[in-house]
């Protein structure tokens, strides 16, 4: 017998919700029939499964523990300590400094990616247990390509995970990037244009008209010379590749972009700077002003430090406009 008391992660979902995430490997079929049968009850009373759940229910499931340990499912984690520097912590949310070459989810059963952390990190510092993570599972908020480094946000609760959710939807999260690019560029501007996926090159084409989803790309040049400038980039949308692909198809591509760049520029690059992908980081986040959940973070900006090739290149770079500028970049 398991008692199950519903707190603020498992509020607000339904009871089916919750049983599928606590015994995960067993068949839907098992555990409406465990309901029906009254082996799994909420409250003391027969449930169908289809009631939401509020902070203080118990949910009792009658059955061997045996049972509950062949359908519940292990925690994924990875020890060795947090890799990754940790910008900001409260209790709902986690900002991270993702370096590049690591995945922000798993793309394959056997990867480890900034999610397999931030749980490591949780159990470590006993904020929550292995059951717990039955439950209840952080996430990344925003994904970042395997390659960009920069800022991610984890949801360590889930009020964080559907308040920063929220804001992704309605686009009041300001999300801006550094990025080296070819050639150069003199003026802010604001670019458009509609994106369209080759799912099996695992590559984007952007087009001036036609179908797929419209993006937006609005940039600052910090610093410049003949043949490269810095940029600071607001993405306005949010589409796979888009600012690496956006750049390209009006003739700057990123510095260290093999899928969408200049191979000879980029081989200069990589003897230069030692530069083998593409210059791109999350640099800085601008949150909304929030009332209620993540209030914490209302109002607040926060910024993730380059990484240190991408540092290198600028400083080893003789920029004709802009030296101050490029040289005031976190790093």
């Amino acid at each position: 017998m398991k008692e199950i008391i519903i707190r603020r992660n498992e509020a607000g979902q339904r009871l089916d919700k919750l049983l599928k995430k606590y015994l995960s490997e067993a068949p839907s079929g098992f555990l409406y029939k465990m309901l029906r049968k009254k082996n799994i009850v909420l409250n003391g009373k027969k449930a169908t499964g289809n009631e939401k759940l509020t902070e203080g229910d118990l949910v009792c499931l009658y059955l061997a523990d045996e049972t509950i340990c062949k359908f519940s499912a292990r925690s994924d984690r990875v020890y060795g300590g947090m890799p990754i520097e940790v910008i900001y912590e409260d209790e709902d949310l986690l900002l991270l400094n993702k370096p590049s070459g690591m995945l922000s989810q798993k793309a394959e059963k056997k990867d480890t990616s900034v999610v397999e952390y931030v749980i490591s990190y949780m159990l470590e510092k006993k904020e929550i247990t292995e059951e717990d993570f039955l439950l209840f599972k952080p996430a990344v908020c925003n994904r970042l390509d395997r390659n960009t480094s920069g800022i991610i946000i984890a949801g360590k609760s889930m009020p964080g995970l559907q308040t920063m959710g929220q804001l992704l939807k309605e686009r009041t999260l300001g999300k801006y990037y550094l990025c080296a690019v070819k050639g150069q560029i003199r003026k802010e501007r604001r670019i458009q244009g509609f994106l369209w996926k080759d799912k099996e090159q695992n590559v984007v084409k952007i087009t001036k008209e036609g179908e797929g989803a419209p993006i937006e790309t609005e940039y600052l040049p910090l610093a410049w010379n003949d043949s490269v400038t810095l940029l600071k980039v607001h993405l306005i949308t949010g589409k796979s590749h888009q600012i690496r692909a956006h750049l390209a198809s009006i003739g700057n591509p990123l510095v260290g972009d093999y899928k969408y760049g200049d191979p000879v520029f980029n081989e200069f690059y990589k003897k230069q700077f030692q530069i083998t992908s593409q210059l791109l980081h999350a640099y800085q986040i601008t949150f909304p002003t929030l009332r209620g959940e993540c209030k914490a973070v209302s109002g607040k900006t926060f910024t993730a430090k380059t990484p240190e090739k991408f540092w290198r290149m600028i400083r080893g770079t003789a920029w004709e406009h802009g030296i101050q500028e490029a040289l005031e970049v976190q790093h």
